[in-house]
């Protein structure tokens, strides 16, 4: 992957002895000694880690856990006490204001949890007015704002006002504005969070839809865990301005790092978290374009199984073929094994959650192979590794 954003010991104090809270967080102070000793408030303390191209990543935490100051550092809309960010390898840090100016009006967009949408404004130009403060033309901007409410799912809705629209179409048009502006990078600054639970959901089946077309580097602030679970490629979570862990979700739910996060994700349902792919395990295989009967054979007793999946030479699935019809065709020289291989097994995909698998799986005498979308078999899910998976047997390490 390539590294988009990279964040090296970034950190915030607020007040008016800085230098004397920065020495004392440096000797191991605590965020509540610094405070009653100086004065001064840590906001983010000696911060560290990578934002891949093209990855949604989610900061979490509690409410003065430090996640909004962090993000409003990566623009620079608060200016950071110490530490470096980098872009695409060049500083943000050091970059003068000029430099600043361009990259947050082509580099970073921002979207807020207050919608800030102008009441007198129709939607259309509510959408392209970032555009307008960059002096682009007006029938070009209306027509990358047409294109942005497009994307969102408001067709016709352009010259409607705010005040007629809902909560989440309202959040759809703040997320269009920042769209219109074409940015690599979407900050997200609890977006959501201001909207009832229905919109809320469809704002992140919304994200996730984008993503798949529009390809941003998203980072996504959010106090909500099964939001951050749903949407996040990586999680990182804050605890009083400091990192506490990061990892994907099945990471954050399998390994949680310590007592705290331990404490954020009790209650998760992880049915509606773990997909197939969280819980598949590696099949034993053929190739019908090379392997016969006497081979398919030999590595299920190798395996200690009784049936062994076929692929072909691209790995897509053809069929399961089990030992009894393989030992068939030896006991009558038969070399095609096309013909013990059954093609009536269930299938499911890489991103089915495993609470749609329950049913499948009581109800199968063989296991459940997981194809990507062109078909190819990446492995296969058997009773225990569902079981093993929702009761978190292997711990926290």
């Amino acid at each position: 992957m390539t590294t988009k954003i990279e964040v090296k010991g970034l950190t915030k104090i607020f007040g008016r002895h800085v230098g004397k809270a920065a020495e004392m967080m440096k000797n191991g102070s605590s965020k509540a000694a610094i405070l009653k000793e100086t004065g001064s408030t840590v906001g983010v303390d000696q911060a560290s880690f990578t934002v891949n191209d093209n990855e949604i990543f989610v900061i979490m935490g509690l409410s003065g856990s430090g996640k909004s100051t962090l993000i409003r550092m990566l623009n620079r809309l608060i200016e950071p006490t110490e530490g470096e960010i980098t872009l695409d390898g060049s500083s943000v840090t050091k970059a003068s204001k000029e430099e600043l100016r361009h990259i947050r009006r082509t580099k970073m967009d921002m979207v807020f949890q207050n919608f800030a949408l102008f009441p007198n404004r129709t939607i259309i130009e509510n959408t392209a007015y970032g555009l307008e403060i960059q002096g682009m033309a007006k029938d070009e901007r209306l027509k990358k704002a047409h294109d942005a409410l497009e994307l969102v799912g408001l067709h016709g809705y352009d010259n409607e006002f705010p005040s007629q629209l809902s909560g989440g179409m309202q959040q759809r048009v703040g997320l269009a504005r920042a769209l219109a502006n074409d940015p690599e990078i979407l900050l997200m600054d609890e977006a959501f969070s201001a909207l009832d639970p229905l919109n809320r959901k469809e704002m992140q089946d919304e994200l996730i839809d984008l993503q798949e077309s529009v390809k941003k580097t998203i980072i996504f602030i959010s106090h909500d865990l099964n939001e951050a679970l749903r949407i996040g490629d990586r999680i990182m979570i804050m605890k009083d301005g400091e990192i506490v862990q990061i990892g994907t979700p099945e990471d954050i739910l399998q390994h949680p790092k310590d007592e705290y996060v331990e404490a954020f994700i009790q209650g998760v349902d992880r049915t509606k978290i773990l997909t197939a792919e969280n819980v598949m395990v590696r099949p034993t295989t053929i190739n019908i374009e090379k392997d016969g009967p006497r081979i398919a054979l030999r590595r299920m007793r190798d395996e200690e199984i009784s049936s062994i999946f076929a692929v072909d030479g691209d790995r897509k699935l053809i069929g399961l073929a089990d030992a009894q019809a393989v030992d068939t065709l030896i006991q009558n020289n038969d070399r095609d094994i096309q013909k013990a291989i059954r093609t009536n097994i269930p299938t499911t995909s890489l991103n089915t959650p495993i609470k749609e698998l329950f049913k499948t799986i009581s109800q199968t005498a063989v296991p459940i192979a997981v194809l990507d979308d062109q078909k190819r078999l990446h492995g296969i899910i058997i009773r225990s590794s569902i079981l093993e998976s929702l009761s978190g047997s292997q711990g926290a390490k």
